[in-house]
């Protein structure tokens, strides 16, 4: 006779095949989603961590130089305009001693209309561009630092004659968004 299948125990039942695939799957695609969530958090913290955290608690800041401002494409079609103005003969500051100034300046520009166009503001730029060179000490205008500044500072005043108003920045610098674009001194003599 045939013998009985017998019967296997309560607890040790096998799924059937069909079943066993479908949870491996299931189990497969838990992991994967667990490891890519796991993957963007750490992610995220990272971000976190660089940006300071999310409590804002202050991280040492790697402080970046200003970048270097762009150096102005020359386009050799349309050439700046200059427009020389009269020397100037001034008495500086007499905190050193009685010293004098003189100078020829040429304003560049940025076309040949404002340059025709500065023939009527030219007592005023001239009144302040006085007032100005006599304003400094001799040992400011020794260096090209100190004459750099007094161009600066004249062509901030020339675009501010000019109805232009002059801007500082956070860092205390002047800006000026003028027609006048540069100051160029062709004879600089202090005596």
């Amino acid at each position: 006779m045939a013998k009985a299948p017998t019967k296997p125990e309560a607890g040790g039942e096998a799924p059937p095949k069909g079943k066993s695939k479908l949870l491996i799957a299931i189990v497969i695609v838990l992991l994967v989603a667990l490891i890519a969530m796991a993957g963007l958090a750490v992610l995220l913290l990272l971000k976190n961590k660089d940006k300071g955290g999310e409590d804002g608690a202050a991280t040492s800041a790697v402080v970046t130089p200003p970048a270097p401002p762009p150096t102005p494409v020359v386009d050799l079609s349309k050439p700046p305009t200059f427009v020389p103005l009269d020397p100037f003969t001034v008495n500086l500051r007499r905190d050193e001693g009685d010293h004098y100034l003189q100078t020829v300046i040429v304003l560049r520009v940025a076309d040949a209309k404002t340059g025709d166009g500065l023939k009527g503001y030219m007592p005023e730029i001239r009144h302040r561009i006085n007032l100005l060179l006599s304003s400094r000490l001799p040992s400011e205008l020794f260096t090209t630092e100190g004459r750099e500044l007094l161009a600066a500072s004249i062509v901030d005043e020339t675009n501010a004659a000019l109805g232009f108003p002059v801007q500082t920045d956070a860092r205390g610098r002047t800006t000026s968004t003028g027609p006048i674009q540069a100051v160029l001194f062709n004879s600089f003599i202090i005596q």
